[in-house]
């Protein structure tokens, strides 16, 4: 101890200790690494695996380099899960076919099998959110009446009350989520696309995820009981359209009446 207290002040001392921490970083980074591709393993097949690389280096690779690594055009795909790219690119939202301000969701363009593939090579290359089992997308047994209490609080400033989508800032917007699927409603929880937030299990919880999917589901099947929908955005807008359609009559029956000849 005393031999390591004299030479704590040579001057070659903060370099060996930068060597040792830089070398711990790295056996740590190593195992981390080796953990998850045996987690990925024991999940995909090696030839999963191997396929999905063959994919990204074909289809995806331009963007975010030929190790997931990211560029100036795609942010990294290292630790984002196999959610991720089952959301993104099982809705058609990528690859993306120009750069803008949010990808929107167009026909898919890979068939499931290599979808499975893709998220299985990002799997691999660190740890992230997994795709959902089916017990915590049986809307069967969801609560629908939490459900909307968990969205209003937590969805509906964006997506609008009624799930209908809205506009947010620089060109960007929440989709409307009729028609989206339990999976991929769940995977938009738990990985955050776009501008939405990550909904972690600490945030809300798998059976409130699935509450809100039997919420969104419900009101999908229920229409529109009260008439016109007007694009569900709520008494603002009904009334703003019963305003502009009366002043519209007014209008024209004034017109009418001075018209005619006296």
């Amino acid at each position: 101890m005393k031999a390591l207290s004299q030479r704590r002040r040579h001057p070659l001392a903060a370099v060996a200790l930068l060597l040792m921490g830089l070398l711990i970083t790295g056996g740590l980074y190593v195992a981390a690494g080796s953990v998850n591709e045996a987690k990925a393993a024991s999940t995909y097949s090696a030839s999963d695996i191997e396929n999905g690389n063959k994919l990204f280096v074909a289809n995806c690779a331009t963007c975010h380099g030929l190790q997931a690594q990211g560029s100036v055009n795609g942010p990294s795909l290292i630790g984002v899960g196999a959610a991720a790219v089952d959301f993104q690119v099982g809705t058609g939202r990528m690859p993306m076919q120009m750069q803008g301000p949010q990808a929107p969701s167009k026909p898919v363009q890979f068939a499931d099998v290599e979808v499975g593939q893709l998220a299985a090579f990002v799997a691999s290359l660190g740890a992230g959110p997994a795709i959902p089992e089916h017990g915590v997308l049986d809307t069967t047994k969801g609560n629908s009446a939490n459900g909307g209490t968990v969205f209003r609080v937590n969805c509906a400033m964006c997506h609008n009350a009624a799930a209908a989508g809205g506009a947010l800032t620089r060109g960007k917007f929440a989709p409307a989520l009729a028609g989206v699927s339990e999976k991929h409603i769940y995977e938009a929880m738990v990985t955050g696309p776009q501008n939405m937030p990550v909904f972690n299990d600490a945030n809300i919880t798998p059976d409130e995820k699935r509450d809100v999917i039997t919420f969104l589901k419900e009101i999908e099947t229920q229409g529109s009981p009260g008439g016109a929908k007007l694009g569900s955005l709520g008494p603002v807008s009904e009334g703003l359209f019963i305003w502009t359609a009366g002043l519209g009559v007014v209008i024209a029956f004034t017109i009418w009446l001075t018209s005619r000849p006296s």
